[in-house]
């Protein structure tokens, strides 16, 4: 496969995930726990929540509708995919190392979502990580 095209299902994936993640409130019971918060540290936690929500979609955007852009070799591709790569591979590592699990909802249907997130991050960190080697090994040939 072409990596334009994977850069496509990337962009899909991703897309796929900013539609998954407007459940993530409801099923964490986000509104029980940040009732809780001063309003401030609540206004805070929402706008972070919006901007990781904004960056997954602009991700999937530029992904889907600029896909052979995004792996053409200038260096804005190659900056722009190291970027992504390093944002979903760090996405793996607060999802092991940090996120404390043990109030998380349990059964098979969550341990599959789960499975299948991590999956995806991993799937996405390859991608732009190659897409990446792919931008420099094309600027590096440039006159």
């Amino acid at each position: 496969m072409q990596l334009p095209a994977l850069v496509f299902m990337a962009g899909l994936a991703q897309l796929a995930i900013v539609v998954g993640s407007l459940m993530i409130p409801r099923v964490l019971r986000w509104s029980e726990d940040v009732a809780q918060l001063r309003p401030l540290t609540r206004q805070v936690f929402w706008t972070y929540a919006a901007y990781i929500w904004s960056t997954n979609l602009f991700f999937g955007i530029i992904s889907v509708v600029m896909s052979n852009e995004l792996v053409g070799g200038s260096a804005l591709a190659m900056a722009l995919s190291i970027f992504i790569a390093i944002y979903w591979g760090a996405r793996i590592g607060i999802q092991f190392f940090y996120f404390d699990r043990s109030d998380a909802p349990t059964g098979p249907q969550y341990q599959l979502a789960e499975w299948s997130l991590v999956g995806t991050f991993v799937a996405l960190t390859l991608i732009y990580s190659y897409a990446a080697w792919v931008n420099w090994d094309i600027a590096s040939r440039a006159p």
